[in-house]
């Protein structure tokens, strides 16, 4: 009896998201030219930040034993994750100044959902779809380009993305989980989002030692992104890492998003409603 009533709120639960979803997709969707525009200027700041790193071939020709190909798919998987936890974790990102400060979380508390189910349908955001196609046209490109792709590994660029879309949402709820404590975000959490992305454009070997730990064992990113490109790739690991472990790595992400809900879990525990 008590499996079939939770198997009903799942399910419940779904709909719900789904309704939430469609109507902020509608909404979005009233002014197509409007929505075509944001698109497109995302897709154009993206790929102009990927010029820059085109430039630096042009230049020195490769980088750590990097070529250009190689980069590109680490850019690619990035980027492809990152617009997939943008899209669904917009109501993380205003959580703070949306939610907390005005006291409105309070009214989600009496809902009878989960929180975390009402604040990834607060808004299904569509703008990052042109970082997902731009990030999936490089992701391509370097897959033709790399030299000695491992076409039987290239299963792991879906599990490689899923993974690395479970750490940004991952980090967007601990953001959200942050503002329990402080009302309002902090710009410095942006250092884990943004300051992820351009990382993980670039080959691990580039960085220090303490920063390459902080990326593999803190935030997943490597995990997610450069030891499934070093699979893909056929590429040995300068700092010894077997190839296998790239097929498991992405796992990592999702360690971090349920650590995160975790933490989510225990601010809301601990929430004490700031007024409005």
């Amino acid at each position: 009896m008590h499996n079939a009533k939770s198997r009903n709120a799942s399910v419940s639960g779904l709909a719900l998201y789904r309704r939430m979803a469609w109507a902020s997709i509608v909404a979005q969707l009233r002014y197509p030219g409007t929505f075509f525009l944001q698109m497109t200027g995302n897709f154009v700041t993206t790929l102009l930040g990927f010029f820059g790193i085109w430039s630096l071939f042009q230049r020195f020709g490769s980088i750590g034993g990097w070529d250009l190909g190689a980069v590109a798919v680490l850019y690619g998987l990035v980027n492809v994750a990152f617009s997939v936890s943008e899209t669904l974790g917009r109501g993380f990102e205003v959580f703070g100044g949306e939610y907390v400060r005005t006291g409105q979380f309070d009214r989600l508390l009496l809902r009878p959902r989960p929180t975390l189910l009402l604040l990834l349908g607060h808004e299904l955001r569509l703008r990052p779809i042109g970082r997902f196609l731009q990030g999936a046209f490089v992701l391509g490109a370097g897959l033709w380009l790399a030299p000695h792709v491992s076409w039987s590994a290239v299963w792991l660029v879906p599990w490689a993305i899923t993974g690395g879309a479970a750490m940004f949402l991952g980090v967007l709820i601990g953001q959200a989980a942050l503002c329990f404590k402080t009302v309002e975000g902090l710009e410095v959490v942006n250092v884990l989002t943004y300051g992820g992305v351009e990382a993980g454009q670039y080959p691990l070997t580039m960085f220090s030692r303490w920063l390459r730990r902080f990326l593999t064992w803190g935030l997943p990113l490597a995990g997610v992104c450069y030891y499934p490109a070093l699979a893909m790739l056929a590429h040995p690991d300068p700092l010894g890492m077997p190839l296998a472990f790239g097929m498991v790595s992405p796992a990592m992400g999702f360690v971090f998003l349920g650590l995160m809900i975790w933490v989510w879990r225990k601010g809301v525990a601990s929430y004490v409603s700031s007024g409005s």
